[in-house]
Order: structure tokens, then sequence, then C-alpha cells
């Protein structure tokens, strides 16, 4: 069976709520008509992910996310990756944005997602349809949270 993890890599970080994010990332892929496989999530220092961007991608340059995809999606419809997340940087650009480090976490977590399912992010038009996408997204979340407690 498929699984979708969470772990640390030099960070102190704790994902809160581990059972609704790994339901809201399996109906997300599900809407997007795949089956979450094996999904690794991966939070790490800036340092962690910088030497990643440099040897993996050849980027000199801090980022919040990177998303190894190992999906086959020509013999299936299962998408399967790690997903490296820099929470130092996440930090950063929550508080740049006002909004909680939780929240930009969030957008973090199903970014990467996003982008196992095709979404891309390079170009205006593509990085607008992703935003559009994650913010359709979070509003799920909220929702699957609210269901939550209210039992």
């Amino acid at each position: 069976m498929s699984a979708i993890k969470y772990y640390n890599d030099g960070s102190s970080f704790r994902l809160p709520n581990k059972r609704i994010i790994t339901e809201w990332i399996r109906r997300t892929a599900q809407a997007e008509g795949y089956d979450a496989g094996d999904i690794n999530y991966i939070f790490c220092s800036s340092e962690k992910l910088l030497e990643i961007n440099r040897q993996f991608l050849g980027h000199d340059y801090l980022t919040d996310v990177i998303t190894f995809d190992y999906s086959d999606l020509k013999d299936s419809k299962t998408v399967s990756g790690e997903i490296y997340i820099d929470t130092e940087t996440v930090a950063d650009n929550a508080a740049q944005y006002g909004i909680t480090p939780l929240h930009e976490m969030h957008r973090v977590i199903i970014h990467g997602l996003l982008h196992l399912c095709g979404y891309k992010d390079k170009t205006p038009s593509a990085a607008s349809r992703m935003r559009s996408k994650e913010n359709t997204c979070l509003k799920t979340l909220s929702k699957m949270f609210v269901k939550t407690s209210e039992r």
C-alpha cells in the first residue's frame, strides 16, 4: 500500500494534524485524476535545501520547496515523489505575506503535490494558475478542519 509520510532532516518542525493533511493530499490528488502513491515530505533547513538546489538543479538561491517527481503516469495514474520543504524560508515568507507560518506551510505542501499532478509555475500564466489551484485547495482544507471540529 502506498503511503504519505513526513520526515525531518535538520529541522525541528512538526506538522500538526497529519491525518487531516494526509487525507487532504489524497483528496487533492484524486480531484486531479490521480491516486496518491508514495509521497515523502521532508522538512529541512535553508542550508539543506540550498545544497539540494545547487546539486540537483544547478540553482544557487534559496527556495521554499523542491519536488522530485517519481511518478510513472504512463502505466498508472499514481503520483509519487519526494517534496523537500525549507521550513525557515516558509516562516520568512509567511512573515512577509502577513500570514501564519502554518498557513504558508499548507500552501507549500499542496504546491509540491500540484507539481506531481503536472502543474508548473515557471511562467507568469502558469504561476497564476498554480496559485489559483492552491487557493482552491486551501479552502478545501479549511472546510475539512471545520468538519473535524464539529465532531
